[in-house]
């Protein structure tokens, strides 16, 4: 093989002593913790072993600098062995591993980024790889930098359907500084995995998605040293390295045994430390770890601001989605880290108006949305881009759980839901978001911003692009009138009143399409000689509670909530949480209380009572 150099017997020596170290460590870990999964950390021993004091380059002092090779590992229940290796290269004292799981220590069950070297949460299986594939197309296409990613999986995560949707994302972009570790060592949590040790299936499927296949004995220092040289010199794809290896390796009575999944050794520690501890021929061995040669620019992503202010005419229709992708392409102009994600769907959600401006910076995803969802959280991470991702708001529920984890990571990724509710009309309830507020709702830490014109919507996106943490932007298809002026100011947690009167009755908060069949209820209601007022939140959370309050005091304790969502988890829900602990004050919620179907926008909202017919309606009740 080009330029590969056998190594000298006593490295290969020093790189299997130190596998056994990280073996030994992740078992007095365990053991400690009374809990942890020592056997899934000695089948990756020596994988571990090589990649951190042989192949990859990093400065210990600085785990995340942006010149450092990147690893993760997807098999997140394995961290004890990723602990030990961060401590035998000196990040921290290796004593401190005894304090695994325990409730003062950051070092914990699954790895989270409580810790400076881990950049996401992981053990949600079937993640990292997304993850890794957002951070090589980093490297490649946006950093153009030589540093490299790593991420190690366990074949039982395998039959998740998103690491195929990665390697499929990895083969298409040709993420040729990408290396997958396959982790095959036969054993699931409670049985066999589906194809045990058939390492030529595992290739052939490999292959079949357009990587670098190697398959090697993953506990054969040389083997893995010679598959790592091959894959740094293979390019135009991503290499995949499937390592045999044997669940519990090196333990007595355990090795390849069922049954020992995330138990630690307990009593039979003591034999099976005394076994390994006999196979170390250097008890100080030489720790060696490559420097960084990698040269990435410097980057400021804050302050991001729109190129130009909202331009519109008040009363001028245009739907939210438009304003979404418009705002987009404008914070895009202002810095080249502004990326957009899209699910195939960019010329529904108006993503593609980024890819018109900067096609480099617009990524397709294609309809693999959990994929999608790891993809953006790996490009933001280290802070190398400001990452929009847009697709249907109800097909944000299917990658739910990659968006949970990204809160755990805690990521700055904008996530924008458009063809939100029963509003979008003939297309029917498989694509109607109407669950996508409760979800999001439910993730700790974001913000949801629900603009009601493109003016609102276009400052939405300024806002999210400096926010921190996990934004929501819900969009809607109809097109709807330019209510606020270009130079109104609109904060986070800041709700603004649209029409008020010292009569006022009812207040109604709407928002998003049914902001205005609030106010067109408002008028009808007018001519009755009832007044009300309305209300639009901007965002759902944090909610303006202060100002919900003091306005429904002013108008005799009385809220109606109209929302285009189901009822459960939506707006009415954050109203009645916010006034929950006030006197007097009455919620009424109109939401969509059925599955919906087919039909025109308007006739949807009269139907399944949200339009302005069904708030009239409702006012007039309430008020009697």
């Amino acid at each position: 093989m080009a330029n590969y150099h056998k190594m000298e017997s006593s490295s290969v020596q020093t790189l299997k002593d130190l596998a056994n170290k990280l073996r030994i460590n992740s078992i007095i870990a365990t053991n400690a913790s009374k809990s942890g999964h020592p056997t899934s950390c000695a089948s990756m021993a020596e994988i571990m072993s090589v990649l951190f004091f042989h192949t990859m380059r990093y400065k210990v002092s600085s785990p995340k600098d942006p010149v450092n090779d990147r690893f993760i590992l997807s098999k997140g229940h394995a961290c004890p062995i990723l602990y030990a290796a961060w401590a035998e290269a000196g990040l921290f004292p290796v004593s401190d591993l005894a304090n695994l799981r325990k409730i003062d220590s950051d070092l914990e069950g699954h790895p989270t980024p409580r810790l400076n070297f881990i950049d996401v949460g992981t053990g949600s299986l079937g993640q990292g790889l997304s993850v890794a594939c957002g951070m090589a197309y980093v490297g490649k296409y946006f950093d153009k930098s030589s540093y490299r990613t790593f991420c190690l999986l366990g074949d039982g995560e395998s039959a998740e359907g998103s690491v195929w949707e990665a390697l499929n994302f990895a083969s298409f972009y040709n993420l040729d500084n990408l290396v997958v570790i396959f982790d095959i060592n036969r054993l699931g949590q409670s049985g066999p995995t589906s194809l045990q040790h058939d390492m030529e299936v595992y290739r052939q499927r490999i292959t079949s998605f357009g990587l670098n296949a190697i398959v090697v004995d993953g506990h054969d220092i040389e083997e893995l040293t010679k598959a790592f040289h091959e894959a740094s010199i293979t390019k135009g794809k991503p290499t995949a390295i499937l390592a045999k290896t044997y669940k519990g390796k090196g333990f007595v009575n355990i090795e390849d045994a069922e049954k020992w999944h995330g138990t630690p050794l307990n009593d039979n520690a003591v034999k099976v430390l005394e076994e390994i501890n006999g196979q170390i021929r250097n008890k100080k061995m030489p720790v060696n770890i490559p420097k960084p040669v990698a040269v990435v620019p410097t980057l400021n992503i804050t302050n991001v601001r729109l190129s130009t202010p909202p331009n519109y005419t008040l009363g001028e229709k245009i739907a939210t989605r438009v304003a979404y992708g418009t705002a987009l392409a404008k914070i895009a102009e202002n810095n080249d880290r502004v990326i957009a994600l899209d699910g195939d769907t960019k010329n529904s959600t108006y993503s593609d108006k980024i890819k018109v401006k900067f096609p480099e910076r617009h990524i397709e995803c294609f309809i693999a949305e959990q994929n999608m969802v790891g993809i953006a959280i790996g490009t933001a991470c280290r802070d190398r881009t400001i990452a929009f991702v847009s697709t249907f708001a109800t097909f944000f529920t299917r990658s739910f759980d990659q968006i949970r984890m990204g809160a755990i990571s805690q990521t700055n990724v904008n996530f924008v839901g458009s063809h939100c509710g029963i509003s979008i009309g003939e297309d029917g309830p498989s694509q109607m978001g109407l669950e996508d507020i409760a979800m999001f709702r439910s993730i700790p830490g974001a913000t949801i911003f629900y603009p009601a014109d493109a003016v609102s919507c276009e400052r939405s996106i300024e806002i999210a692009a400096n926010t921190k943490g996990i934004c929501f932007i819900r969009t809607s298809r109809p097109a709807t009138a330019v209510i606020y002026k270009n130079d109104e100011i609109f904060e986070i947690g800041k709700a603004k009143v649209l029409k008020s009167s010292p009569s006022d009755k009812v207040l109604i908060i709407g928002a998003g399409v049914t902001l205005y069949e609030a106010i067109t209820a408002a008028e009808e209601l007018g001519k009755s000689g009832i007044s009300v007022r309305i209300l639009d939140p901007f965002t759902i959370k944090p909610l303006d509670a202060a100002t919900i309050i003091k306005n429904a005091r002013e108008c005799g304790g009385r809220i109606i909530t109209v929302e285009d969502h189901y009822p459960e988890g939506g707006i009415g829900e954050a109203v009645l949480s916010a006034v929950a602990e006030e006197r007097d004050i009455c919620v009424k919620k109109l939401a969509v209380s059925d599955i919906p179907r087919s039909g025109p926008s308007n006739v949807l909202l009269d139907l399944f009572g949200i339009s302005s017919k069904n708030i009239v309606a409702a006012v007039k009740k309430f008020v009697n």
